[in-house]
Parts: structure tokens; C-alpha cells; sequence
């Protein structure tokens, strides 16, 4: 979708690495998923509810799997900031493309399960 790439394009080259990463990694486990620009970043949707959203900031990549992809793997985030249904992972430390990518399958079987 065009308009996630001019979002991604507008953040320094180290941060567009960052997002295009996770972009591929939710494209890659979430394949049906339908990608479209909401509450101003990239979100994706399946059988027409949320699946997650990704954003960046300037100091953090936020990330949001709704509140209940957070409180499945709440013990692993424990140690980053949090809100209801959101993530912050530090720009200064490694992104946790693992956790990401089991985060988005929790999701996907999760919105499936309620079809």
C-alpha cells in the first residue's frame, strides 16, 4: 500500500529498516491479512476486525496487538513501556522481531477463532 511506504519513507533510514521489518514480518504470518493506513499508521485486518498496528515515534516503535495480544505475552513485556493494548520498543535497544512475530500468530488464531 503506497501509503505506508510514503509513512515509512518519512523516518531516518535506520527506523525505515525497522518498519519495513515488521511490515515483512506481519505480511509473512498474517498473508490474508488486509493492510490499510488507520488512526494515522500502518494497520492490518482480518475477517474485518483489528489484527495489530505499528507505528514509530522518536524514541520508541510503538506496536499494538490489542489488549488482549498484550496480556498473552505480558510477561515478556513486562520489562518495555505499556499502555492498554500497546507496546513501546526502544529505538536504542533491539527490536524483538521474535516476540513480534508471535504476537501477530496469537492474533491471527485469535481473529480467526471468532469467525
Amino acid at each position: 500500500m503506497k501509503e505506508i511506504e510514503i509513512y515509512i519513507q518519512q523516518f531516518p533510514d535506520s527506523v525505515q529498516e525497522i518498519l519495513r521489518n515488521i511490515r515483512k514480518l506481519i505480511k509473512e504470518n498474517a498473508p490474508e491479512a488486509e493492510e490499510l493506513f488507520s488512526y494515522g499508521m500502518p494497520a492490518y485486518k482480518m475477517n474485518k476486525k483489528p489484527l495489530v498496528y505499528f507505528a514509530a515515534f522518536k524514541n520508541h516503535i510503538g506496536f499494538y496487538a490489542t489488549p488482549s495480544g498484550h496480556i498473552e505475552f505480558q510477561d515478556e513485556l513486562s520489562k518495555y513501556k505499556q499502555g492498554k493494548g500497546s507496546v513501546q520498543f526502544p529505538l536504542d535497544e533491539p527490536i524483538p522481531y521474535q516476540l513480534i512475530e508471535r504476537m501477530v500468530k496469537f492474533r491471527v488464531a485469535e481473529n480467526n477463532a471468532k469467525v
